[in-house]
Parts: C-alpha cells; structure tokens; sequence
C-alpha cells in the first residue's frame, strides 16, 4: 500500500468548513493514509478526529498551526506530532483565542467606519467555539456581497496596509517554537514562499528558525510548481531541513486545493515524517 501524506489542513475548529470528522473522511476518501489536523491556534478538534481516524485506520496526527512574529512580522509554524494536553501550549492556546478575539473587534470596527456593519456578530457565529481568523471575515463581505471572492476581500479590506487590517502580536518565534518541541512535537516552517521573502530573508528566517529549534519546511503545498518545488528544496538541503507535505485545505469549494492532492516529496531531502514517533 502506497503511504499518502497530508500534514496541514484546518476543520471548523478554526476556519475549516468541515468538522474534525468530516475532514478525516475526506481525507481517507482522498487516499490519504496519515493526516495531520493543523488548525489555526488551536488543539480542540484533535481529539474527534482521532475517533474518527481510530475507526476508519487512518494515522491521525496531533498538529497545530501556529502564529508567529519575528523581526516585525507573521510566520506559521506547523507543530507535528504535539501533545495537546502539555499544559503551557494549552495555556498558549487559550491566551491566543483571546488575542484573536480582540483582533476580531477591532477589524469589525475599522469595517463598521467602512458602513460595513455586523461584522462581529456574524464572524462569532461563523466560528462557534472555533478560533476567529481573518478568513470568517472574508466569507462575511463575500455573503453580503462587498466582494466577489474571499481573495478580493483580503485585497480590498483585509491585507496589510488595506482598511480592516489589523496588526497583531502573535507569540515570538523562539517561544512557539519552544511550545511545539518541549510537548514533543516537530516544528515546521510554513508555505514558506507565501511570505514573498527576497533570498536574503529567508536565509535569515531559516538560520533564526534553525537556531531556536526548527526542524522541517514544507517542501510541497497545494498549486506549487516544479521550478518552486526545486527552491524550496535548495532551501532544505541548505538548512539541513526535512521536508513536510500538506495541502493547506480548508473547504471543498477549491478544486485546486484538495487533501492528499499533492506532488511526491523530493527523493534528496529527509522526510519529516521520519522524525515523528
């Protein structure tokens, strides 16, 4: 049996549109056969998906998906193989649903001065007990018809520099590092490319994130090609990093994002499945 590796998707514990369960289904649909529940700032839907995984033998991993700030601005670090219950990530955890609260009323605000009222109420509904992310508030003015995609609604309101953004900070890279691999987990640095870094940066970013504990990169995403597969792989070799795969999905209504839905790893660099226990 071939063994197919999905180690980054969201449920509705964050901004995922499936439950915990309902993405372990369509993971093992999709021929997945270990899959790692990443959600944004969160643990809580771990424990369902491995029921779900449980009865249905797939290898659930216990993932997150982590905030981060370094030299004034956000990376995403992938925990892989965490121990939800290490008490000072679930205290993190806890303190970072506060956070994202907080963010939450103040973009509702900024929209409010934009005449673009109910933000909060709807986002909070939208999110239940899950974390609030900026893409609740993308799929609010893409329902009320501000936008036409949620792509345009970051454009437009939500990105950096646009009306509704809403500089945060997040835990710094060494600490969230530091959450990850004390509760015996592997840290990974995520999308890397999504970050726009110039060669300088990222080398930058790479040894920081070496020197504090980092582990892997994500080698290969959802809609990457050949010549960026080979970039990020400089990078791996480079650092000395092994290489995670995952999809990013977070709902069904993007063909090009799908669970299990990626190019191979490359053959020259560690897996970082490898590391897990």
């Amino acid at each position: 049996m071939t063994e197919l590796y999905d180690l980054h998707c969201h449920s509705t514990a964050s901004d995922g549109a499936l439950s915990p369960t309902e993405v372990v289904q369509r993971a093992h649909q999709q021929g997945v056969t270990s899959l790692a529940l990443t959600d944004h700032d969160t643990t809580a839907g771990i424990a369902e998906a491995q029921l779900c995984a449980a009865t249905i033998g797939i290898k659930l991993i216990a993932g997150i998906e982590l905030s981060t700030n370094w030299q004034n601005r956000c990376f995403h670090i992938v925990g892989l193989g965490v121990d939800p219950t290490y008490a000072p990530l679930a205290t993190a955890t806890h303190n970072l649903q506060s956070t994202r609260l907080e963010r939450a009323e103040k973009i509702a605000l900024k929209l409010e001065k934009k005449r673009i009222p109910g933000a909060l109420e709807a986002v909070k509904k939208a999110a239940g007990d899950g974390m609030i992310t900026r893409s609740h508030f993308a799929d609010f003015l893409l329902s009320q018809n501000h936008v036409s995609t949620q792509q345009e609604a970051f454009d437009r309101y939500l990105a950096k520099g646009k009306p509704a953004y809403v500089s945060t900070s997040w835990a710094e890279l060494e600490l969230a590092i530091n959450w990850i691999t004390e509760s015996g987990g592997v840290a990974v640095l995520a999308h890397p490319l999504r970050y726009k870094l110039t060669a300088n940066w990222m080398n930058r970013l790479l040894t920081a994130f070496k020197d504090v504990g980092g582990l892997g990169i994500e080698v290969i995403t959802s809609r990457i090609n050949a010549d960026e597969i080979r970039r990020v792989t400089d990078y791996a070799k480079r650092f000395d990093l092994a290489g995670s795969m995952g999809s990013d999905f977070h709902n069904s209504t993007n063909p090009w994002v799908e669970l299990g839905r990626l190019a191979p790893l490359p053959k020259n660099i560690k897996p970082v499945w490898e590391l897990l226990g």
